[in-house]
């Protein structure tokens, strides 16, 4: 005897979870290539720099380690320039004598900045052109930005990333022009079908594709996914599963593909079948609110009654 309806439902992958799952591999994949989604700027004409009052010092100025060692120099010059000996300079300022005599031999406040720990390489080094790059991409958050590197392999904390954004790109300027897209955005006009999209987002989404072939690729796929779901084309299914699977660049769309492919029968059902189980994921839904409603007031016999004598 052949099995009913509900029966071959229950062997079958919901197109709504197959949806979900694809648009969260379809997320993956556009942030992955984020960098497409800025519009290529206009080359401004090269601005005049202003020339820097100490470019051969390590401490640009305003570093407060900078001020503080220039200021000393220029006390402890002053007091000698005026007669006053290196002992006296030591009693009036309570510094060492070895201070005061490296401080009045350099001729100038450059010369004390020596330290050891100044310009060593840290951790951070390898990843500060990637942080460069994203904050001229409109990211100013640093806390995604240590996010970010961290799955690149970054091994230290928060405390690092916080401290090179607030000294080194708070005070860059960051491009004009419209802000881009988000990996979300451009999802969402991916999931969505071509004929529901405003004028506005579609123009954007043209925009988008026309510089990247990998986010065009991805569209293609989803396209074509989106067909078998809305024609229940379950047929298709192989074959689009190794259109996904070729794909290198898009290793979450690969990995969503290579998924399907451990419960096919399930999957082919979802987008073979007319049935499916909606109305029971609808009564459960129902259960779980008055559940909800009903914690911590009435007890299971309450609920019972509820759940069964409910229109």
């Amino acid at each position: 005897m052949g099995k009913g309806p509900a029966q071959q439902a229950s062997r079958r992958r919901p197109t709504s979870t197959l949806w979900h799952n694809l648009g969260e591999a379809a997320e993956k994949c556009v942030y992955r290539h984020r960098g497409c989604l800025r519009p290529t700027p206009e080359q401004p004409e090269e601005p005049q720099k202003e020339p820097e009052p100490t470019a051969s010092s390590p401490w640009p100025t305003g570093h407060r380690f900078a001020e503080r060692t220039r200021a000393k120099h220029a006390t402890i010059h002053a007091l000698v320039a005026a007669g006053h000996s290196k002992r006296s300079v030591v009693r009036q300022l309570g510094m060492t004598l070895n201070t005061i005599l490296r401080f009045s031999r350099a001729t100038t406040p450059e010369e004390m900045f020596t330290s050891q720990w100044q310009n060593r390489a840290t951790s951070l080094d390898a990843y500060k052109p990637y942080l460069d790059q994203r904050w001229q991409e409109g990211c100013t958050n640093a806390w995604k930005l240590w996010g970010e590197i961290k799955e690149q392999g970054y091994p230290r904390g928060y405390a690092g990333v916080r401290d090179y954004v607030s000294r080194n790109l708070r005070g860059k300027p960051q491009p004009v022009g419209p802000r881009p897209p988000s990996a979300r955005a451009v999802t969402r006009w991916l999931l969505t079908h071509p004929d529901a999209l405003p004028e506005a987002d579609r123009l954007q989404l043209k925009a988008v594709l026309a510089k990247c072939s990998e986010l065009a690729a991805l569209s293609e796929h989803v396209r074509s996914f989106g067909h078998m779901v809305a024609h229940l084309r379950g047929d298709q299914l192989p074959t689009w599963i190794e259109a996904a699977t070729s794909t290198t660049n898009l290793p979450s769309l690969r990995h969503f593909a290579q998924h399907l492919e451990r419960d096919l029968d399930a999957v082919t059902a979802g987008l073979t079948l007319p049935w499916n189980s909606g109305v029971v994921e609808g009564h459960v839904n129902r259960i779980k609110m008055l559940k909800r409603q009903m914690f911590g007031r009435a007890g299971f016999a309450l609920l019972r009654k509820r759940v069964l004598l409910a229109p």
